[in-house]
């Protein structure tokens, strides 16, 4: 019986392995390397360096053959706001597991934390997922056994695939304190993710497959953006990073999720064009996070690209 059990299982593991398989197409992967060539030649001037930019493109018009093309598309790079995501699907994956109790207070939390990118909100979604709570410092022996709850969340996306992640910090808006800095440990424990991986979690958002379909639809009500929205922000969700290329083209729908510190201002977006464009776009940008228009410029250049292709692909290879 055991044997049954074990073969079922990883009967089962591979066909969702294979189901999460992405295409790695050459043509996706030329346009992507062109549109990063382009703008780090615009934008070199601001300081926009090859090793500070990642993108990643997924073509989504076919949800049954997705393809894609990255630039630097599996460098593990501090990913700001854009790890809120990964709470996200944890805690809808949480509630399917019955680990967690629905409220009102946790699905106040989760919209504040994707909605307005509350960094508060974002510490109590993290502390239900973990039970790793912030506190006073820790002796040796204590934060080993706290550093294995609040690694939680790792090891759930790791177990479904996912590689060269690390989702296990809170979001803070001036300094860490206490278990958590022990934790942090001078940085090198930092929230790393690449664009790879976003991208392909955003896929399954978007597919109805992160979760269950019921919480995937919920996940993209809250990531869904107003391109044509009137806001002072520059740096809106909505109109500051890939909303901005959508400002002029009338019917194109956005939904996203942005990061932004000091040093990084990222954006992870899908979206749908009244061209029947539909795409995920990925960009990862440090150390130039006051330059508005590279994100912009790059979702430009990738949406004049994917219209003069007819063909993405025509011998593609799969990656995870």
């Amino acid at each position: 019986m055991k044997r049954i059990i074990l073969l079922v299982f990883f009967f089962t593991a591979g066909i969702f392995a294979q189901e999460n398989k992405i295409l790695v197409s050459p043509e996706l992967t030329k346009i992507v390397n062109e549109t990063a060539e382009q703008t780090l030649k615009e934008f070199a001037s601001k300081g926009l360096k090859p090793e500070k930019l990642a993108i990643t493109l997924i073509d989504m018009r076919d949800p049954s053959r997705l393809s894609s093309g990255n630039f630097r598309g599996d460098q593990p790079i501090y990913p700001a706001s854009i790890v809120k995501m990964f709470y996200l699907v944890a805690t809808h994956q949480w509630l399917k597991d019955g680990k967690l109790k629905d409220t009102p207070e946790l699905r106040r939390a989760m919209r504040d934390m994707i909605v307005d990118s509350s960094n508060d909100a974002t510490h109590f979604i993290v502390d239900v997922l973990t039970d790793a709570t912030g506190g006073s410092e820790l002796t040796p022996e204590e934060l080993q056994k706290w550093a294995y709850k609040r690694e939680a969340v790792n090891r759930y996306f790791k177990s479904i695939g996912y590689e060269n992640i690390n989702v296990v910090q809170k979001t803070y808006c001036e300094d860490i304190y206490g278990r958590e800095r022990q934790f942090w440990n001078e940085g090198r424990n930092r929230n790393m993710l690449t664009t790879n991986a976003v991208a392909r979690l955003l896929s399954e958002i978007v597919l109805g497959k992160a979760v269950s379909p019921d919480a995937s639809r919920q996940m993209m009500e809250l990531l869904k953006r107003n391109p044509y929205k009137e806001e002072k922000d520059p740096n809106s969700q909505d109109t500051g990073f890939t909303g901005l290329a959508l400002k002029n083209r009338p019917n194109s729908k956005l939904w996203s999720k942005a990061g932004l510190t000091s040093v990084s201002r990222h954006d992870a977006a899908y979206v749908e064009t009244e061209d029947r464009l539909k795409f995920i776009l990925v960009v990862f940008t440090e150390d130039v996070a006051n330059e508005r228009m590279i994100i912009p410029t790059i979702a430009e250049k990738i949406i004049q690209k994917l219209k003069n292709t007819d063909q993405f692909s025509s011998s593609p290879k799969t990656q995870n």
